[in-house]
C-alpha cells in the first residue's frame, strides 16, 4: 500500500521523516535501518541528530545499511558515502562503528563484495525500514532506468544525467566516479517499510510517473507501487504534476 502525505515545505517533511524512524527505533531497539546518501536525506537525518541529543536517546544496538557507494573510491575520500554518512549523522550518535554497514568501494573483488553484502543482510533478517530519495530519472539507489527489478546488490554503470547532477559535490564532473556498488531494485523491495522522500519541482515529473504511472523498469521507482507498505512525503514542489 502507497500512503502519499504532502508537506509546505522541506523541513517538514523532513521532520516527519525523521519522526517515522524514531518511532522504529522505539519500537525495536536494535532495528535495522537502510540510509541513502544526496541532499534530500540532509534534513532527515539533522532531526534525527536533533532528537537523539534533545531527548538523550540511544542508538547504540541500532543497525545500518546504506544503499550505495561509489567504485571504485577511498572510504576516507571527502566524497565517499562513507564520508558523507560519518559527517551528517555517525559523527553525532552513538551507533558503534561494527554496526555500520556500507558497501566497500576499495574491494579488489567486486562480486564477493556485492554477494557478502547482500548475505549481510539477509543474515539478521533485513532491513526494517529504509529511507530513498527519487532520481529525477526515476532512480532509486543507484538502480537507473532499465534496471531489471530482480536485481541484487552489483556494480552498475552511472547514467550520464546522474554523473551530471553528482558533480556538484566533486570538483568538476570529470571526478566523479562512473560505477558504484549498490543494493538492487529486489534488495530494496525486501525492506519491511519504506520511506521516500522528495522535494522541489525538478522531481514532479518522476514522482507523478512513480505514483501514477505504469510499473515499468524504465522508471525503476514504480516498482514501489508494488509494495506492501511505502509511505512517501513531499513538499508542494515535488507534488505539484499529481492527478487529484
Amino acid at each position: 500500500m502507497m500512503q502519499v502525505k504532502i508537506f509546505e515545505d522541506y523541513d517538514k517533511l523532513s521532520r516527519y521523516a525523521a519522526d517515522i524512524f524514531l518511532e522504529q527505533i522505539e519500537k525495536k531497539s536494535d532495528a535495522v535501518l537502510g540510509l541513502a546518501t544526496g541532499g534530500t536525506p540532509e534534513g532527515f537525518y539533522k532531526h534525527l541528530i536533533t532528537s537523539y541529543q534533545n531527548e538523550k536517546l540511544d542508538f547504540s544496538t541500532l543497525r545500518t545499511f546504506n544503499l550505495d557507494e561509489y567504485y571504485p573510491i577511498k572510504r576516507e575520500h571527502p566524497q565517499s558515502y562513507w564520508t558523507f554518512m560519518n559527517d551528517r549523522l555517525f559523527a553525532y550518535v552513538n551507533i558503534p562503528n561494527k554496526n555500520i554497514h556500507l558497501p566497500n568501494g576499495e574491494t579488489t573483488n567486486v562480486d564477493a563484495e556485492c554477494n557478502r553484502y547482500e548475505e549481510e543482510i539477509g543474515s539478521i533478517g533485513g532491513v526494517d525500514i529504509q529511507i530513498l530519495g527519487i532520481g529525477e530519472n526515476g532512480h532509486i539507489g543507484f538502480n537507473e532506468p532499465g534496471a531489471s527489478f530482480d536485481s541484487r546488490t552489483r556494480m552498475v554503470e552511472l547514467a550520464k544525467n546522474t554523473i551530471q547532477a553528482n558533480s556538484r559535490y566533486f570538483d568538476s564532473e570529470e571526478d566523479v566516479p562512473r560505477h558504484a556498488i549498490t543494493m538492487g531494485i529486489a534488495s530494496i523491495m525486501q525492506s519491511k517499510k519504506i520511506v521516500i522522500i522528495a522535494a522541489g519541482v525538478k522531481k514532479a515529473e518522476a514522482v507523478a510517473k512513480a505514483i501514477q504511472g505504469e510499473v515499468t523498469e524504465e522508471l525503476p521507482a514504480s516498482i514501489l507501487q508494488k509494495h506492501p507498505d511505502v509511505i512517501l512525503l513531499l513538499d508542494k514542489e515535488a507534488a505539484s504534476l499529481l492527478q487529484s
